[in-house]
C-alpha cells in the first residue's frame, strides 16, 4: 500500500492550499479516507476523514468551515482543500486509508480514530 501526498508549501495567513494523496496497491473504494496532521512537538491529530461512498465526512472542530475532503474514486485520489489558512494550522500533513466492510458504505471513522495506512506527509507552513 502506497499512499503519496503532495501540495504542501509556505502559504501566508488566510491563504489556500489543496493537498492531494494519490493511493496504489489498495482497491481505493473499499476504504474510507482521511487525513492527519502533526504539529511540531505535538502528536498526530486525525482532523478529516471521508466515508468510502463519500456520503459522510468528519471534520475536527478547529477546521469545520475552512477545509473541504473529497476523494476521486477513478483517480484513486483523495484530496484536503484548505481555505482562510491560520498560523496554527502549520504541520505535516498524511493522508490515511482505513478498511471498511462492505457494508459499512456510510461509515467515517470517529474522532480519536486510528487508521490503518497511512502516507508519507506533506508539510504545510502557514506565516503570519
Amino acid at each position: 500500500v502506497q499512499l503519496q501526498a503532495s501540495g504542501g508549501g509556505l502559504v501566508q495567513a488566510g491563504g489556500s492550499l489543496t493537498l492531494s494523496c494519490v493511493a496504489s496497491g489498495v482497491t481505493f473504494s473499499t476504504y474510507a479516507w482521511g487525513w492527519f496532521r502533526q504539529a511540531p512537538g505535538k502528536d498526530r491529530d486525525y482532523i478529516v476523514g471521508i466515508s468510502k461512498n463519500g456520503r459522510n465526512t468528519y471534520y475536527t472542530d478547529s477546521v469545520k468551515g475552512r477545509f473541504t475532503i473529497s476523494k476521486d474514486d477513478a483517480e484513486n485520489t483523495v484530496y484536503l482543500q484548505m481555505s482562510n489558512l491560520k498560523p496554527e494550522d502549520t504541520a505535516v500533513y498524511y493522508c490515511a486509508a482505513d478498511r471498511v466492510y462492505t457494508s459499512q458504505r456510510d461509515y467515517v471513522p470517529p474522532r480519536g480514530s486510528y487508521y490503518d495506512y497511512y502516507g508519507q506527509g506533506t508539510l504545510v507552513t502557514v506565516s503570519s
